[in-house]
């Protein structure tokens, strides 16, 4: 069986309780002039299915000097995923991946047993409007030791479905009868929706899992309205439709398979154990750039980001 906190045999089921078993509100920072908001993990809620990490990255305007530059970084026991709405972030890894992400397309970094990599706005064309969502998918247990790995697919070659108002890009995994090209490493969805004024959509309802993410706009969901910047999480089987509202919306749909437990968190390390987490942290900190578990990225391979001190 998997490990759900909505799948408690003591709640109240039907009419007992409202669908939305959780509403998120992401905690703000600032992140080099723009803001950010993290809506995972979350006080009520570590995942969505095997979602783990959700951040919102502006909508802002970077200007020279400022945005994305973040030094080459490790990662264990999870894939990232980089979905930009506008703007672009130069991304190298330690495969020698190197690889301008842009609006629309899917790049899917699979660490696994370990992989490094660095994110970056390095051209010399400021100002740019920068917005998108950094997720993070913790992979099953028996997928955390796997070799590291990068897949790219363009925008044009995911499936848009449109109709009654709506525009529906699917990022990854299944829904809604189509399926995204790029391979996962566990059974999720993943959505991108436009609404047009009073348009609805239904939540996928093959998935255990689901939650939605409203980045512009507002949803009614049951008589209760919704504005940017909240994340709900929905009680399993329950069939949900979000309406836009008369200014239309634009929400993140999300979910999957849970997992068999929850995981452990450490600055950019996610695992099944606290060993695993331990074992990253001493290969990090010896910097066997040469040998060791951890490489730099292909060609920028002069800085890294040093081990924390304490815990982030």
């Amino acid at each position: 069986m998997s490990w759900n906190p909505a799948l408690d045999p003591d709640c109240p089921t039907g009419d007992a309780v409202d669908a939305i078993e959780t509403v998120i509100v992401p905690r703000a920072r600032d992140l080099g002039g723009f803001a950010v908001r993290r809506a995972l993990p979350a006080p009520k809620r570590q995942m969505v299915g095997p979602f783990i990490f959700f951040d919102q990255m502006g909508p802002a305007e970077i200007l020279t000097g400022q945005g994305v530059d973040v030094r080459p970084h490790p990662h264990i026991g999870l894939a990232t995923v980089t979905y930009l709405h506008s703007g672009r972030i130069h991304h190298r890894d330690s495969l020698g991946t190197d690889q301008w992400i842009t609006p629309g397309a899917v790049n899917l970094m699979t660490a696994g047993h370990g992989i490094t990599h660095s994110e970056r706005m390095d051209d010399d064309v400021r100002p740019v409007s920068l917005f998108g969502i950094q997720s993070w998918i913790a992979l099953p247990e028996e997928r955390e030791d796997d070799p590291a790995a990068f897949v790219h697919a363009p925008a044009d070659d995911l499936p848009v479905l449109q109709g009654e108002g709506k525009q529906v890009r699917l990022i990854l995994g299944a829904a809604y009868g189509e399926a995204a090209p790029v391979a996962t490493p566990s059974e999720m969805f993943y959505l991108d929706a436009i609404l047009d004024a009073d348009a609805a959509i239904p939540l996928p309802d093959n998935h255990e899992d689901r939650g939605a993410y409203v980045l512009e706009g507002a949803v009614d969901v049951a008589g209760q309205r919704f504005d940017a910047g909240k994340m709900m999480v929905f009680r399993p089987g329950d069939n949900v439709s979000l309406r836009a509202g008369d200014q239309g919306a634009r929400i993140m749909l999300l979910g999957g398979a849970t997992l068999n437990g929850p995981r452990h968190i450490w600055w950019n390390f996610v695992a099944s154990s606290r060993d695993r987490i331990d074992a990253a942290k001493e290969a990090w900190r010896a910097g066997d750039w040469a040998n060791g578990r951890f490489q730099l990225p292909v060609g920028d391979d002069q800085d890294h980001i040093p081990l924390p001190e304490r815990r982030p």
